[in-house]
């Protein structure tokens, strides 16, 4: 059976992930990339590396994502704001994937699970891989899940991150002091971010759906649309946020 044709992600969102344009702009700010190289791991369509690439004239990039359709989306974009000269966009595992020279800037924004492993080792992972892809004194953007207030026992399972996979912000920003970075900035997605967000991610399913009720893929797509809403309303919802972490490693 033919795999239905939903819309991607990019067609109802500008970043992927609970993030504003004057947010992201005041992130991209805080790198200081003139002159720099930037990696962003898990870039998916690559818009926030590209606008970083816009603010700073003098800088470079690679994007790396397994999405190939992302990918060429992204390629496409550079080309056409006159940025493929300064930017690789790669298809790749990351796990399989090497830089081949030290980066000045990693961004891991919400992708820290492309590294693998269990869920609960993914904040690890990602701090662990960004330290082998960093200069001396380079700056780590990550984008990574914590607690803003402690779930129940019913929201954990209604959504399907376990407990431990997350932390306080306090204790996130400790972790990642752990790991031997310095903390320079933190500033959270707010509650209007996460909901723009989330209501991009099921409108295409909603509007395949809507042109599509005779489809014998209805049932699937429909149940994957009510299981994501139900993690999010149920689960998510005002007890998981976003930080954004400036960090810089050693």
């Amino acid at each position: 059976m033919t795999k239905p044709e939903i819309a991607p992600l990019h067609d109802d969102v500008t970043f992927h992930g609970p993030l504003s344009e004057e947010r992201a702009a005041r992130l991209i700010r805080g790198l200081e990339l003139d002159g720099k190289h930037v990696v962003d791991i898990g870039c998916g369509w690559a818009e926030f590396l590209l606008r970083a690439l816009e603010a700073a004239p003098t800088a470079t990039g690679t994007g790396v994502d397994r999405n190939e359709a992302d990918i060429a989306y992204a390629q496409a974009n550079a080309e056409k704001r006159g940025l493929a000269d300064r930017v690789s966009l790669q298809v790749a595992d990351v796990q399989e994937w090497q830089l081949g020279r030290l980066a000045d800037v990693v961004i891991i924004n919400g992708a820290s699970q492309v590294f693998g492993g269990d869920p609960v080792q993914h904040t690890a992972n990602a701090l662990a891989a960004a330290r082998e892809l960093l200069a001396p004194q380079g700056k780590l953007l990550l984008g990574e899940c914590f607690w803003e207030r402690e779930p129940t026992a019913e929201q954990l399972e209604a959504m399907p991150v376990p407990r431990d996979q997350c932390r306080s912000l306090a204790d996130l920003v400790d972790f990642a002091q752990e790991h031997g970075y310095r903390f320079l900035a933190v500033e959270q997605a707010n509650q209007d971010e996460w909901d723009v967000f989330e209501n991009g991610h099921a409108l295409a399913w909603e509007r395949w759906l809507r042109a599509n009720p005779d489809s014998p893929h209805a049932d699937d797509i429909r149940e994957k649309a009510d299981r994501q809403r139900g993690w999010r309303l149920r689960g998510w919802r005002g007890v998981m946020g976003l930080a954004y972490l400036t960090l810089q490693a050693p």
